[in-house]
């Protein structure tokens, strides 16, 4: 995900609850259109546990050509070998994730509303930086809200890739795009119920929108 390319593309973030029949729904879901990343968000779970749910996904996503992150646990994304892990603010530097994972991992940052903290972590070695809540979201509660202009600002001074996330949809995603957000993060708006509609709904939106530059 380091390469930017003008194109915004999809990140899938997982529900917390993926087994059952969430590898079908996950299969499906990467079926019905473009998808550049998928994140494994579970939480509470002892390390064995969470691994033996992660296998079954990332083949999937090894299959479809998907990138595998691991939210929030480094040693786990090195158990896995994952394509990434991606970082809260409270969990250590990228520069500290570097040490562990070595210099083929991606690794990405949860930055709010915050060009600080953004800048920051681009300076210790981050891959991709995230943004937001932009909308209200039914997957987490969002302490922080960001405005579109900090895509805008992101995308015209710096390469690093800009994810842009929270309560993200088909219909309300074009003004993060033309704002040059390089990935929609986005889970609820997939999980919540047809995946393969939503993914395919996306699909067709990230075609119909375009980076919007001031010289175009």
């Amino acid at each position: 995900m380091t390469n930017r390319i003008p194109a915004c593309q999809l990140y899938l973030i997982s529900p917390l609850d993926v087994g059952g029949d969430f590898p079908e729904r996950l299969k499906n879901a990467l079926a019905a259109g473009p998808v550049a990343a998928f994140q494994f968000r579970v939480k509470g779970l002892e390390q064995h546990q969470a691994a033996e749910l992660a296998a079954p996904l990332q083949e999937i996503c090894a299959d479809h050509d998907v990138a595998f992150i691991v939210n929030d646990d480094v040693a786990l994304a090195v158990r896995l070998a994952a394509d990434g892990v991606h970082l809260g603010q409270s969990d250590g530097s990228p520069k500290e994730a570097r040490a562990e994972v070595g210099n083929d991992m991606q690794i990405g940052v949860t930055c709010h509303d915050s060009r600080h903290l953004a800048m920051e972590a681009g300076e210790q070695g981050a891959d991709y930086v995230a943004f937001g809540a932009f909308f209200p979201s039914t997957t987490k509660d969002a302490e922080h809200t960001a405005d579109i202009e900090l895509i805008e600002f992101w995308s015209d001074l710096f390469e690093i890739p800009s994810v842009a996330i929270g309560g993200i949809t088909p219909n309300n995603c074009g003004p993060l795009i033309e704002a040059g957000a390089d990935f929609l993060a986005v889970s609820g708006a997939v999980w919540n119920g047809d995946e393969a509609a939503a993914v395919a709904a996306f699909s067709d939106a990230l075609q119909k929108h375009k980076r919007v530059r001031p010289d175009d």
